[in-house]
Protein backbone atom coordinates (compact mmCIF):
# COMPACT_ATOMS: atom_id res chain seq x y z
CA UNK A 1 0.00 0.00 0.00
CA UNK A 2 1.47 3.35 -1.03
CA UNK A 3 0.01 5.13 1.95
CA UNK A 4 1.40 6.38 5.21
CA UNK A 5 0.24 6.30 8.80
CA UNK A 6 0.22 9.81 10.24
CA UNK A 7 -0.01 9.69 14.03
CA UNK A 8 -2.04 12.46 15.60
CA UNK A 9 0.60 13.33 18.17
CA UNK A 10 -0.29 16.02 20.66
CA UNK A 11 1.38 17.39 23.76
CA UNK A 12 0.18 15.47 26.78
CA UNK A 13 0.21 17.28 30.13
CA UNK A 14 1.30 14.33 32.34
CA UNK A 15 4.03 13.56 29.81
CA UNK A 16 5.17 17.16 29.68
CA UNK A 17 5.30 17.23 33.47
CA UNK A 18 7.52 14.13 33.49
CA UNK A 19 9.93 15.70 31.02
CA UNK A 20 9.88 18.97 32.92
CA UNK A 21 11.40 17.06 35.84
CA UNK A 22 14.45 16.17 33.73
CA UNK A 23 17.48 18.31 34.48
CA UNK A 24 18.25 19.60 30.99
CA UNK A 25 21.41 21.77 30.96
CA UNK A 26 21.16 25.38 29.87
CA UNK A 27 21.34 25.70 26.11
CA UNK A 28 20.24 22.14 25.38
CA UNK A 29 17.08 21.67 23.31
CA UNK A 30 15.15 18.41 23.60
CA UNK A 31 12.19 16.78 21.88
CA UNK A 32 10.71 13.36 22.61
CA UNK A 33 7.77 11.60 20.96
CA UNK A 34 6.25 8.22 21.86
CA UNK A 35 3.57 6.06 20.25
CA UNK A 36 1.98 3.05 21.95
CA UNK A 37 1.60 0.52 19.12
CA UNK A 38 -1.16 -1.34 20.90
CA UNK A 39 -3.52 1.50 21.75
CA UNK A 40 -2.36 4.06 19.21
CA UNK A 41 -1.93 6.62 22.00
CA UNK A 42 0.71 9.25 21.24
CA UNK A 43 2.42 12.01 23.15
CA UNK A 44 5.20 14.45 22.40
CA UNK A 45 7.35 17.01 24.19
CA UNK A 46 9.09 19.71 22.19
CA UNK A 47 8.35 20.53 18.58
CA UNK A 48 11.55 22.08 17.24
CA UNK A 49 13.68 21.09 14.26
CA UNK A 50 16.82 19.03 14.82
CA UNK A 51 19.67 17.85 12.64
CA UNK A 52 19.32 14.10 12.27
CA UNK A 53 22.99 13.07 12.37
CA UNK A 54 23.06 9.30 11.80
CA UNK A 55 19.42 8.53 12.59
CA UNK A 56 18.78 9.62 8.97
CA UNK A 57 20.39 6.33 7.95
CA UNK A 58 17.06 4.61 8.68
CA UNK A 59 15.38 7.05 6.29
CA UNK A 60 18.09 6.55 3.65
CA UNK A 61 17.61 2.78 3.71
CA UNK A 62 13.82 3.08 3.72
CA UNK A 63 14.12 5.30 0.63
CA UNK A 64 16.46 2.84 -1.09
CA UNK A 65 14.07 -0.04 -0.37
CA UNK A 66 11.13 1.96 -1.72
CA UNK A 67 13.04 2.75 -4.93
CA UNK A 68 13.94 -0.92 -5.34
CA UNK A 69 10.27 -1.85 -4.90
CA UNK A 70 9.28 0.65 -7.58
CA UNK A 71 11.83 -0.98 -9.91
CA UNK A 72 10.48 -4.45 -9.16
CA UNK A 73 13.73 -5.74 -7.66
CA UNK A 74 15.53 -6.45 -4.41
CA UNK A 75 18.72 -4.74 -3.29
CA UNK A 76 21.93 -5.63 -5.05
CA UNK A 77 24.73 -7.36 -3.15
CA UNK A 78 26.62 -4.06 -2.96
CA UNK A 79 23.55 -2.23 -1.66
CA UNK A 80 22.98 -4.88 0.98
CA UNK A 81 26.61 -4.65 2.07
CA UNK A 82 26.35 -0.88 2.41
CA UNK A 83 22.98 -1.15 4.19
CA UNK A 84 24.36 -3.56 6.80
CA UNK A 85 27.44 -1.44 7.46
CA UNK A 86 25.38 1.75 7.59
CA UNK A 87 22.77 0.54 10.09
CA UNK A 88 24.63 -2.05 12.18
CA UNK A 89 27.95 -0.20 12.45
CA UNK A 90 26.83 3.35 11.51
CA UNK A 91 29.42 3.42 8.72
CA UNK A 92 29.48 6.87 7.13
CA UNK A 93 31.17 5.82 3.89
CA UNK A 94 28.35 3.37 3.23
CA UNK A 95 25.79 6.03 4.12
CA UNK A 96 27.34 8.40 1.60
CA UNK A 97 27.24 5.73 -1.11
CA UNK A 98 23.55 5.04 -0.52
CA UNK A 99 22.79 8.77 -0.21
CA UNK A 100 24.12 9.15 -3.75
CA UNK A 101 22.20 6.07 -4.89
CA UNK A 102 18.85 7.51 -3.76
CA UNK A 103 19.49 10.89 -5.39
CA UNK A 104 20.55 12.71 -2.21
CA UNK A 105 18.04 15.15 -0.68
CA UNK A 106 15.74 15.16 -3.70
CA UNK A 107 15.30 11.40 -3.51
CA UNK A 108 14.90 11.39 0.27
CA UNK A 109 12.31 14.17 0.22
CA UNK A 110 10.29 12.45 -2.52
CA UNK A 111 10.19 9.20 -0.55
CA UNK A 112 9.32 11.02 2.67
CA UNK A 113 6.31 12.58 0.99
CA UNK A 114 5.08 9.06 0.29
CA UNK A 115 5.94 8.02 3.84
CA UNK A 116 3.82 10.84 5.24
CA UNK A 117 6.65 12.88 6.75
CA UNK A 118 5.83 16.58 6.79
CA UNK A 119 8.66 18.12 8.81
CA UNK A 120 11.82 16.60 7.36
CA UNK A 121 14.17 18.12 4.75
CA UNK A 122 17.19 16.39 3.28
CA UNK A 123 20.63 17.90 3.90
CA UNK A 124 22.33 19.96 1.21
CA UNK A 125 24.59 18.20 -1.29
CA UNK A 126 26.54 15.39 0.35
CA UNK A 127 25.62 16.47 3.90
CA UNK A 128 23.10 13.77 4.73
CA UNK A 129 23.77 14.21 8.48
CA UNK A 130 22.39 17.75 8.31
CA UNK A 131 18.96 16.55 7.26
CA UNK A 132 16.49 18.35 9.53
CA UNK A 133 13.55 16.66 11.21
CA UNK A 134 11.15 16.66 14.16
CA UNK A 135 10.48 14.02 16.80
CA UNK A 136 6.94 13.54 15.49
CA UNK A 137 8.22 12.98 11.95
CA UNK A 138 10.59 10.34 13.27
CA UNK A 139 7.56 8.52 14.71
CA UNK A 140 6.00 8.64 11.26
CA UNK A 141 9.14 7.12 9.81
CA UNK A 142 9.23 4.41 12.49
CA UNK A 143 5.60 3.57 11.69
CA UNK A 144 6.66 2.94 8.11
CA UNK A 145 9.18 0.41 9.42
CA UNK A 146 7.26 -1.20 12.29
CA UNK A 147 3.63 -0.62 11.34
CA UNK A 148 1.45 -2.41 8.81
CA UNK A 149 0.02 0.62 6.97
CA UNK A 150 3.22 1.40 5.11
CA UNK A 151 4.54 2.27 1.66
CA UNK A 152 7.20 -0.38 2.32
CA UNK A 153 6.50 -4.02 1.57
CA UNK A 154 6.52 -6.65 4.29
CA UNK A 155 9.90 -7.89 3.09
CA UNK A 156 11.37 -4.39 3.11
CA UNK A 157 10.07 -3.70 6.61
CA UNK A 158 11.37 -7.02 7.94
CA UNK A 159 14.80 -6.35 6.44
CA UNK A 160 15.11 -2.89 7.99
CA UNK A 161 13.77 -4.09 11.34
CA UNK A 162 16.31 -6.89 11.34
CA UNK A 163 19.24 -4.54 10.81
CA UNK A 164 18.01 -2.16 13.52
CA UNK A 165 17.84 -5.12 15.87
CA UNK A 166 21.51 -5.93 15.21
CA UNK A 167 23.07 -2.54 15.96
CA UNK A 168 26.60 -2.95 17.31
CA UNK A 169 26.83 -3.36 21.07
CA UNK A 170 28.68 -0.11 21.69
CA UNK A 171 25.89 1.81 19.95
CA UNK A 172 22.94 0.30 21.82
CA UNK A 173 22.39 3.26 24.14
CA UNK A 174 19.55 5.74 23.85
CA UNK A 175 15.95 4.57 23.63
CA UNK A 176 17.06 1.11 24.77
CA UNK A 177 17.16 2.54 28.33
CA UNK A 178 13.36 2.46 28.33
CA UNK A 179 13.14 -1.21 27.34
CA UNK A 180 12.12 -3.98 29.71
CA UNK A 181 15.16 -5.96 28.60
CA UNK A 182 18.06 -5.68 26.16
CA UNK A 183 15.86 -6.52 23.18
CA UNK A 184 14.98 -3.53 21.05
CA UNK A 185 15.52 -2.16 17.55
CA UNK A 186 17.11 1.26 17.29
CA UNK A 187 19.41 3.69 15.52
CA UNK A 188 21.38 6.44 17.23
CA UNK A 189 23.06 9.52 15.84
CA UNK A 190 25.65 11.99 17.11
CA UNK A 191 27.28 14.94 15.42
CA UNK A 192 29.52 17.80 16.62
CA UNK A 193 28.64 21.16 15.06
CA UNK A 194 31.77 22.88 13.79
CA UNK A 195 30.47 26.41 14.39
CA UNK A 196 29.67 25.87 18.08
CA UNK A 197 31.55 22.76 19.18
CA UNK A 198 28.25 21.48 20.62
CA UNK A 199 26.75 18.08 19.90
CA UNK A 200 23.57 16.78 18.31
CA UNK A 201 22.63 13.47 19.98
CA UNK A 202 19.56 11.51 18.82
CA UNK A 203 18.00 8.08 19.32
CA UNK A 204 15.00 6.43 17.62
CA UNK A 205 13.56 2.94 17.72
CA UNK A 206 11.08 0.41 19.05
CA UNK A 207 11.12 -0.84 22.64
CA UNK A 208 8.91 -2.98 24.84
CA UNK A 209 8.31 -0.92 27.98
CA UNK A 210 5.97 -1.85 30.82
CA UNK A 211 4.39 -4.48 28.59
CA UNK A 212 3.73 -1.92 25.87
CA UNK A 213 5.28 -2.02 22.41
CA UNK A 214 6.36 1.59 21.85
CA UNK A 215 7.98 3.61 19.10
CA UNK A 216 10.20 6.33 20.54
CA UNK A 217 12.14 9.27 19.12
CA UNK A 218 14.43 11.33 21.36
CA UNK A 219 16.23 14.27 19.70
CA UNK A 220 18.58 16.80 21.29
CA UNK A 221 21.06 19.53 20.36
CA UNK A 222 23.36 21.90 22.20
CA UNK A 223 25.03 19.14 24.25
CA UNK A 224 28.54 19.98 25.50
CA UNK A 225 29.77 16.46 24.68
CA UNK A 226 28.43 13.36 23.00
CA UNK A 227 28.51 11.55 26.34
CA UNK A 228 26.42 14.28 27.97
CA UNK A 229 23.78 13.90 25.27
CA UNK A 230 23.78 10.13 25.58
CA UNK A 231 23.26 10.48 29.35
CA UNK A 232 20.10 12.52 28.77
CA UNK A 233 16.47 11.42 28.97
CA UNK A 234 17.18 8.35 26.83
CA UNK A 235 19.63 6.89 29.32
CA UNK A 236 19.94 4.91 32.52
CA UNK A 237 20.56 7.99 34.66
CA UNK A 238 17.98 9.33 37.16
CA UNK A 239 16.78 11.59 34.34
CA UNK A 240 16.37 8.47 32.22
CA UNK A 241 14.24 6.87 34.92
CA UNK A 242 11.91 9.87 34.83
CA UNK A 243 11.72 9.48 31.07
CA UNK A 244 10.96 5.76 31.37
CA UNK A 245 8.02 6.57 33.65
CA UNK A 246 6.80 8.87 30.88
CA UNK A 247 7.08 6.07 28.30
CA UNK A 248 5.30 3.73 30.71
CA UNK A 249 2.27 5.63 32.03
CA UNK A 250 0.19 4.04 34.81
CA UNK A 251 -2.41 1.55 33.58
Amino acid sequence: MDGAARPDVAHDEPSAAALAAVAVPDGVELAVAVLDMGSGACASYGDGWFETASVVKVDILATLLLRAQDEGRWLTAAEESHATAMIVHSDNTSASALWRAIGQAEGLDAANERFGLTGTEGGDGTLWGLTRTTAVDQLRLLLQVFGEDSALSGASRAYLRGLMGRVAEGQRWGVSAAADDACCALKNGWLPRTATGLWVVNSIGRVTAGGRDCLVAALSKGNRTREAGARGPASGTPEGRVWRRWVRPPA
